[in-house]
């Protein structure tokens, strides 16, 4: 859980760094590429290359190219259609795409997951009920898709692990970002714009943080306390970057917001928390 947590509190910086000074400046494909190159170089000298499986080691890939290699273009896209509160709040659909592709991966279905996940939902809405711009469906489906490739990675990387406990997660998660790098390559041939791959000082800084700490450090962390959590808790936590994200926004940005609303939906939030541990313990949450 509390890598969970710390890494909700570094990711909140990556909405308003990309939509204030990557969105629309510097060509969406070239930026994705840098910020999953250099998370790749970080684990480079840390990956086992040896003694790993090698289905292990092709699960892993591919669980990257779907959770950061195409969630990032689908993400970075979104911002070209919405506001930045605007896609914080299309990702309160997540929790519910996490908690059913991972029931679906081990063949079952928990009912309860969806009352505490959906009440989760309801909290992140009421943060962010505004009127939404005349692109809101363009972007909405941009962002659904990054929250579809988020929700299959994590889960699926969690199902993974599950089955090779006996392995560090340190000496495979190398794989994860090659998968996504390879993705990245590709979509930068293919859709690059080549009049936006000149970042100013400041466009660099951001790509740096959120290559290094954002996707290198970020990614590990919370796939791995994604492992050490139920898919129930893990889908809240999803949700728990709206509030933190636009509290960002708003202090950092000086952007305007509800607190009332702000308020409310976060005490929800944490509500759902509670609601599911109480699930758990009082009702075993069986499995349909």
């Amino acid at each position: 859980m509390r890598y969970l947590i710390m890494i909700t509190l570094i990711w909140a910086f990556s909405f308003s760094f990309i939509g204030e000074f990557l969105a629309g400046r510097v060509d969406s494909y070239f930026a994705v590429l840098i910020r999953v190159a250099l998370a790749s170089l970080i684990f480079l000298p840390l990956t086992k290359f040896r003694g790993i499986a090698t289905e292990l080691k092709l699960k892993i890939m591919l669980i990257g190219s779907v959770q950061i290699g195409l969630m990032y273009i689908f993400f970075y896209q979104s911002f070209l259609f919405l506001s930045v509160p605007e896609v914080i709040l299309f990702t309160i659909f997540t929790p519910i795409y996490v908690t059913l592709i991972y029931d679906g991966l081990k063949g079952q279905f928990k009912p309860l997951y969806l009352i505490s996940t959906g009440v989760a939902v309801f909290g992140a809405y009421i943060i962010r009920y505004h009127n939404i711009s005349a692109e809101f469906i363009t972007g909405f489906l941009m962002v659904q898709g990054a929250n579809i490739c988020f929700a299959i990675g994590q889960s699926a990387y969690k199902k993974v692990m599950e089955s090779h406990q006996n392995i560090k997660q340190r000496d495979v998660f190398g794989y994860f970002h090659f998968g996504a790098l390879g993705v990245s390559l590709v979509a930068f041939a293919l859709f690059s714009h080549h009049d936006k791959l000149s970042p100013t000082m400041t466009q660099w800084g951001v790509l740096l943080w959120l290559g290094i700490v954002a996707s290198g450090l970020g990614y590990f962390l919370w796939n791995k306390g994604a492992c050490e959590v139920d898919a129930g808790v893990l889908a809240i936590m999803n949700n728990a970057l709206v509030p933190v994200g636009l509290i960002m926004n708003l202090f950092i940005w000086g952007k305007q917001t509800n607190y009332l609303l702000l308020f409310l939906g976060s005490i929800i939030i944490a509500l759902s928390l509670w609601l599911h541990q109480f699930f758990i313990k009082h009702y075993q949450v069986r499995s349909i």
